[in-house]
This record gives structure tokens, sequence and C-alpha cells, in this order.
């Protein structure tokens, strides 16, 4: 007798624990929570470990855990720190793919995609690891299939291959789309091919002897280098010691007398001697990999260029 009054109606049951009875009656009828007895009317009767057990199917079902799995723990073929382990991990990889979906989104308003572009960039952004990898190695690949004069090109490619992460942030992933439209690109990749930058000294000069060259180039690269490090712009005043000392060793190498000529000259070898679009790869690259940019390994030759049309700009008004 006293066990029949400690048994909860359904009704009752949903009073103690806050849980509805549609709810109950659902969970009851799967056999997760069966009840103990039954009156002679029919209506269910739960014992006293009933509300502990409703109140661990409630949690499990808040944390998103399926109904196979909640009877294993409930049969304790499982236990609840198993459970949490794995649920644990998989929403690790839910929520990775919320921020990426989260970040494509910002990219697609940022950029003011139309449809065709949205469709790339979605395919771009659920590409797997595996993936990433074949599409980066293909565009290598292509570059060495050009011919053994760009096999170098294709080498220091492999130096640095852009790795996105599995969770990266809405730079990365902004880096990473138009860094895999490029490299879709078949006229970039023959760009590529052709490419001085990262240069061998040699050949970031064209025109110029390699020998001479190789000797050149680094003194430029330091010397602009060092004026960025110590913030010096190109259109500033501060160019000019710079320019000037470029201008003066050209001149002694090459044995020809420091002017206009010789520094509009240098501009336009300079020019010649840097791809913007590549520059712009390895800023890409830089930015997936989410590495520092370092001052000395920035192209000079933009800097350059700016220094010296700055200074043909002074001695025109002088």
């Amino acid at each position: 007798m006293n066990g029949a009054k400690s048994l909860h109606s359904i009704g009752g049951l949903s009073a103690l624990t806050g849980v509805p009875v549609r709810t109950i009656r659902f969970y009851s009828d799967t056999g997760l929570l069966p009840p103990t007895d039954r009156t002679r009317a029919g209506y269910r009767r739960y014992g006293d470990a009933a509300p502990g057990r409703l109140r661990l199917i409630c949690v499990l079902r808040d944390l998103d855990v399926g109904l196979t799995t909640i009877r294993r723990v409930l049969d304790g073929d499982l236990s609840v720190a198993e459970v949490a382990a794995a649920h644990a991990d998989a929403t690790t990889l839910r929520i990775r793919a919320l921020r990426m979906r989260q970040s494509l989104l910002r990219l697609v308003a940022r950029r003011g995609s139309g449809p065709e572009e949205t469709v790339l960039m979605h395919r771009l952004t659920r590409l797997t690891s595996a993936e990433r990898e074949t599409l980066v190695s293909d565009f290598v690949a292509g570059l060495t299939a050009e011919g053994s004069e760009v096999r170098g090109a294709a080498a220091v490619l492999r130096t640095a291959l852009p790795v996105l992460p599995d969770d990266p942030s809405d730079a990365r992933l902004d880096a990473w789309v138009e860094l895999a439209e490029l490299m879709a690109d078949d006229g970039f990749r023959a760009r590529m091919a052709r490419a001085p930058f990262p240069p061998a000294d040699e050949d970031a000069l064209p025109g110029v002897a390699p020998g001479t060259a190789a000797t050149l180039v680094p003194f430029v690269r330091e010397a602009v280098a060092a004026a960025r490090k110590a913030g010096t712009a190109a259109d500033s005043a501060g160019a000019g010691p710079v320019v000037d000392s470029v201008a003066e060793r050209f001149a002694a190498a090459l044995g020809r007398a420091d002017g206009p000529e010789l520094r509009r000259w240098m501009a336009q070898v300079f020019e010649a001697g840097h791809d913007p679009l590549v520059e712009r790869y390895w800023r890409l690259v830089w930015t997936v990999n989410d590495w520092r940019i370092v001052d000395g390994h920035l192209p000079f030759q933009p800097w350059m260029i700016e220094a010296l049309a700055r200074s043909g700009r002074s001695e025109s008004s002088s």
C-alpha cells in the first residue's frame, strides 16, 4: 500500500519535473521511461526513480544526444562521461562548420557577390583539407608542366604552400577564396611561370647582365627594407637619400652618369621586373598561413618606382 502511494501519475510527474505530459508520454512510449505500474483503468504510474531518469533524458536531449544513445546510457552500456566526450567532439565540428558558414556569409556581403560568384565561393570554402591540398598541388604541378625553365618557380612555390586551417578567421578565408580563384586561372599560371618574385637576383633586373644584377639587387632590396622598417614612405622627402644611394650604385655598376635619364630607365627596369598580381599571390599566401610580413621579403620594386617618380617630380620643379 505504501509502495502504491509512492507511485507518480503522469500528471504528477509532469508537475514534479516541469516536463510536459505529452513529452513524458512520448518517452514512455519509446521505452526510455517505462511506467512502473498501471492502474486498473490503464493509467500509467511511475516509481521514485522516474523523476531522476526523466531529468537525465531531458538533459541529454537538450545536448542533442540521440534517443538510441540515451537508451544505451540508461541501460548502462555507455557512461554519461563517454557520451559527453563524443558529443563534445561532434559539437566542435558543428561549431567549426557554423563559423565557416558565418565567414562565407560575411565575405559574400562584403564583396556584394552575385549568384555565380556566391556558388563558386561556397564550393571553395566547402573543400576538405585534402581537396584544398589537391588544388594547390595541381597548380604547382601545372607550373612544372610548363617546362624545365619554370621548374624553379614551382620549387619556390613548394617552400610556401597555403594551408587554410579548419577554423579560419574571416581574413584568412577571404584570402583563401581569392587565392583559389587565382590558381584556377590559366592566365595567372603563365604569369607565375615567368614571375621574378620571389626572384633570383639575376632575374629581377631584365636586360641587365646577370652578374651585375646579382650585385645590385641585394643592395636595392636591403635599402628599401631598411626604409620600410624606418617608416619612410616612398613619396616622402625621406625617400630622397635612399633613391640617391641606389642611383649612385647603379651608375657606378653600369658605367653611366646619374641623372634623370638613368633614373627613368631604372624605373622602367624595376617595373618590368615586377608583377603586381604575383605579388598579390604571395601576400594572400602569407595571410592564409597567418605569417608575419617581413620587410625584406616584400618586393622592392613598387617602393623604388614610386620613390623614383617623386625624385623626377622634384627635379622638374627645381
